[in-house]
């Protein structure tokens, strides 16, 4: 019953017009992210072997109810209710009716990647074989992602535990022609986009409904995208990190490799090395004489912080595509001996604990950013930059005074939600869910973390962007100049008061599509 570890999507994701054949097979967390955006079509495993162990696991849930049974959630009610018997009759309302109950999400919409994150998710867990759903039921989780019919997925309502029952309802519910959806970006009626596009609802069989709603896709989507994230993010700190290094004329043998290599952190030594490229270290360039022995912590130390983000980074990859290739759903098929086997592999604890230690790792990064606004913004601690970085003679203009305010009103913002969400589980459902995850929480957490820390990325960028200008002589490196390059096309230098809102909205466009000149995340 293991899964296999080889990758079955090909052609590369590099190729927009290539399709992605979904089965047995492991995918990656790219993977995943390229379905969700609608680079890549999808298709499910037509090899007749494949075909043949997902209607086996089919016919043993079907069996197992025919001959007399106890499967949860087929012949049993589900939650607390599991020691009510559903009666044949019945059987057949129970997938609808539990989509229907879970109708209770609320707050915000998921966004178009992340509800077809969430499908896709669910499309290649299920797909393992071992839930016991229809190949049509799957079929028809590949036509929602070609055609971009998605899910419309309030965000709260998930305890994490039993899965995201809520926000997966609603999934469940668009397969049935309930509830709404966008097709194609536009809002409308799960029945009307179904209609548009010449399909008809799908008549949810016992258990269907339940293995859709029974797993851990919506933290996991979320989380998806974090990760995406936080790898532009730490890159881009220690481009940050470098430019403040050489505009405040910082010690560069804070990096030298045999530091790292006496305290072998594997993220401490990769983030010191993207340092030194930035400075060209050891290179041609001849670097100025450090105007001190020793820097503050927050330059000396910034591969130490930022090193801490990328371990928390490789430590969320591993949980998330264990997570997107694992079977999450309950109860679980064994094709093999044809049985039905009922646990909890639902409960989203490893992502909770990897969302929770990711935001703070990311938060902490952001912390250390505005500690070095408050360095450029210093003339004692810049070795002689004017005061806030302003670039007039004229006193009465600021500069990047109110700048730094903003980043530190972010950086507290983001900091203040690096609570675990994990130490918040709570009984629920009748004492039945008595111990869940809370991971949904913790992936959304860790998405604001992350609006948060760029927004003060930004902000800092600005600000090194401004003492490049101001720094007499200028900058030889070319890490940073071409940085420099880059937002000068979207902002001017502060040659006297303006507004700088538009200015820090589109850097973080610059960020967020990945238009900046990062060095590589490797």
């Amino acid at each position: 019953m293991s899964i296999e570890r080889p990758l079955t999507l090909q052609p590369p994701p590099s190729d927009p017009h290539s399709t992605a054949i979904v089965g047995s097979g492991w995918c990656s967390i790219q993977d995943v992210l390229a379905l969700a955006r609608g680079e890549r079509r999808v298709a499910l495993d037509d090899d007749p072997i494949y075909r043949q162990r997902l209607a086996r696991a089919r016919a043993i849930v079907e069996r197992a109810e025919s001959d007399g049974g106890t499967v949860y959630g087929v012949t049993t009610g589900v939650g607390a209710c599991v020691g009510t018997a559903i009666p044949p009759g019945l059987r057949s309302e129970l997938p609808v009716n539990l989509m229907r109950f879970h109708g209770c999400g609320t707050g915000r919409i998921l966004d178009e990647a992340e509800a077809a994150g969430v499908v896709a998710i669910r499309l290649i867990t299920l797909a393992k074989g071992h839930s016991g759903v229809r190949a049509e039921l799957l079929e028809r989780l590949c036509e929602f992602l070609n055609e971009r019919l998605l899910p419309r997925i309030p965000e709260e309502g998930s305890v994490g535990a039993s899965g995201d029952l809520t926000p997966l309802s609603y999934l469940a519910a668009a397969l049935f022609g309930e509830r709404e959806v966008t097709l194609r970006g536009r809002v409308l009626p799960a029945a009307e986009a179904l209609s548009e596009l010449g399909l008809e609802p799908l008549d949810l069989l016992p258990k269907e409904s339940l293995s859709i709603m029974n797993g851990t896709g919506v933290m996991t989507a979320i989380g998806t995208f974090c990760y995406e994230r936080a790898r532009r993010f730490a890159r881009l700190a220690a481009s940050i990190t470098a430019i403040a290094v050489d505009v405040t004329r910082g010690n560069r043998g804070h990096f030298d490799p045999r530091i790292f290599e006496l305290k072998p952190h594997p993220g401490e030594g990769r983030c010191a090395g993207w340092i030194r490229a930035d400075l060209e270290f050891g290179e041609a360039v001849d670097a100025p004489p450090p105007a001190r022995l020793q820097d503050r912590y927050s330059i000396r130390c910034a591969p130490h912080v930022i090193g801490v983000l990328v371990e928390a980074i490789s430590a969320a990859e591993r949980a998330l595509e264990i997570e997107i290739n694992g079977v999450d759903d309950n109860p679980i098929v064994d094709p093999e001996r044809g049985e039905i086997l009922h646990g909890g592999n639902f409960y989203g604890g490893q992502i909770c604990f990897a969302m929770d230690g990711l935001k703070a790792a990311v938060a902490g990064v952001a912390d250390l950013l505005d500690r070095q606004l408050a360095l450029l913004c210093v003339p004692e601690t810049s070795d002689g930059l004017p005061a806030n970085l302003v670039a007039a003679g004229d006193v009465s203009h600021h500069g990047f005074k109110a700048m730094q305010i903003s980043a530190s009103a972010l950086t507290a913002e983001a900091l203040k939600l690096t609570m675990p969400a994990s130490a918040f589980s709570r009984s629920t459902e009748s004492h039945n869910q008595d111990k869940v995850s809370m991971g949904t929480i913790a992936a959304r957490d860790c998405r604001r973390v992350l609006e948060l820390s760029e927004t003060v990325a930004a902000i800092g960028l600005l600000a090194a962007c401004q003492a490049l200008d101001l720094r007499e002589g200028g900058s030889q490196l070319r890490a940073p100049l071409a940085l420099r390059e880059a937002v000068r096309k979207v902002a001017a230098t502060v040659t006297e008061d303006r507004r700088q809102d538009c200015d820090i909205e589109r850097v973080l466009g610059l960020l967020r599509d990945g238009s900046l000149p990062l060095g590589p995340y490797a």
